[in-house]
């Protein structure tokens, strides 16, 4: 199945110049949905994985089924005040401003390999952080997994010394 057929570009959004990527029309096939998912899991099954890891909130999207899938646990990363327990946190930079994730502190045990997910790889800024945060909890980067990259953005630049998939390339 061709991923890209259910992956439609919506221009200048969410401002003039920009060609969006929208997967919501492969998210409403249920048929390209379990493709992705199963093609997620072809790709990193050869790698030991503890844990799962995403970033909210796209991300969560293909990390929870394929954490069910593999049988291992979810780790939510999230903006700052939306989980509850104590929690690490990392602030890194975008192109305009700054961003935090967050992630509980038990989250991670020392020595975990943890499997990162994204639905879009594109400047790398986020997956980036997130690889940090795994680092800081006393975590492995197992591997990052994304459904789209956007090569033209150059986001693998920042994801250097980690193994990294994605299913469909722009």
């Amino acid at each position: 199945m061709q991923l890209e057929a259910f992956i439609r570009d919506i221009p200048d959004f969410p401002k003039p110049g920009i060609i969006f990527k929208d997967i919501t029309p492969l998210l409403s096939d249920p048929k390209a949905f379990q493709t992705s998912i199963d093609s997620l899991q072809n790709l990193v099954k050869s790698i030991k994985i503890d844990a799962i890891a995403a970033a909210e909130a796209r991300g969560f999207l293909f990390a929870a089924p394929l954490a069910l899938q593999l049988k291992k646990p979810l780790i939510l990363l999230r903006k700052p005040g939306k989980l509850p327990y104590k929690t690490h946190s990392l602030r890194y930079d975008l192109e305009y401003g700054s961003a935090e994730l967050h992630m509980h502190t038990d989250a991670v045990k020392p020595g975990d390999n943890i499997l990162l997910i994204d639905d879009v790889l594109a400047t790398g800024g986020t997956m980036k952080a997130a690889c940090e945060l795994v680092k800081k909890a006393g975590g492995n980067v197992a591997a990052c997994a994304f459904l789209i990259e956007l090569r033209f953005l150059k986001g693998k630049d920042q994801l250097q010394g980690y193994e990294y998939f994605s299913l469909v390339t722009y």
